[in-house]
């Protein structure tokens, strides 16, 4: 009996629809954003810079001011740029898709003083790049958890500084006041003794309260998870300790 001929399912057509959350390795929305990923990490540094010279040095003369205020309008630019053109560059996805699939590039345009939180994606890039990452599943966690509360308390502390400076009956009067209170907050400690009167300024706080309740379950719960795999393996016949699994 001759055997039958093979058959070979035919690959999806020209007219198939992509799944927009795959990214081929020769994209290019990839390539634009391993382009682009150190210029926006310089631009949120910059951005961060020149808002914290304008909140921290009110009495710069005025070129100076209008430096700063130009070099915050064209990083925001930039970011708005890069937004419209991975948007555009993903696929046949419409806005609303994009915006899900990207939260935090979503969030870091709508509210500027979380740029630097750019760093996280740079961070993780450079990771990428290795055979494989240089920390641990559980390691990564802890380390972007600790980059993010850095970079959130610095910039809320400016804002809400540069909110609560000069009105009347405030206790955050100067930047050293505004750190604290950010540190106390991020904790989820709140002493008390430093607090917010303005409306914006409370606003920031309830942000920075719902951050810091994520980074510590973030951190807590990454941590737990690491014991839980250790004591199972070392619960198991023959096991050894070893490095956790990445």
């Amino acid at each position: 009996m001759a055997n039958a001929p093979l058959r070979v399912s035919p690959g999806p057509g020209p007219g198939a629809a992509r799944d927009p959350g795959r990214m081929d390795a020769d994209s290019p929305l990839l390539r634009w954003e391993n382009r682009t990923e150190l210029p926006l990490f310089v631009a949120s540094l910059l951005f961060l810079a020149s808002y914290a010279a304008r909140v921290l040095a009110p009495d710069l003369p005025a070129g100076w001011r209008d430096l700063c205020l130009a070099v915050t309008g064209a990083t925001w630019a930039f970011f708005a740029v890069d937004y419209v053109v991975r948007w555009r560059l993903g696929g046949p996805r419409n806005l609303l898709s994009f915006v899900r699939h990207h939260p935090l590039d979503t969030v870091v345009l709508a509210l500027p003083l979380l740029r630097p939180l750019r760093v996280v994606r740079l961070y993780d890039a450079v990771q990428r790049r290795h055979a494989e990452p240089r920390l641990t599943l559980y390691g990564r966690v802890i380390a972007y958890a600790g980059l993010t509360s850095v970079l959130l308390g610095f910039s809320a502390a400016l804002a809400v500084y540069q909110q609560e400076r000069d009105a009347p009956g405030a206790s955050i009067r100067t930047f050293g006041d505004a750190v604290w209170w950010a540190c106390s907050t991020l904790t989820t400690v709140g002493y008390g003794d430093a607090v917010p009167v303005t409306p914006l300024g409370r606003a920031i706080a309830v942000l920075l309260m719902a951050c810091g309740l994520a980074l510590l379950g973030a951190v807590t719960g990454s941590f737990s998870s690491w014991l839980l795999q250790v004591f199972a393996r070392e619960g198991e016949p023959g096991g050894e300790e070893g490095p956790p699994a990445r």
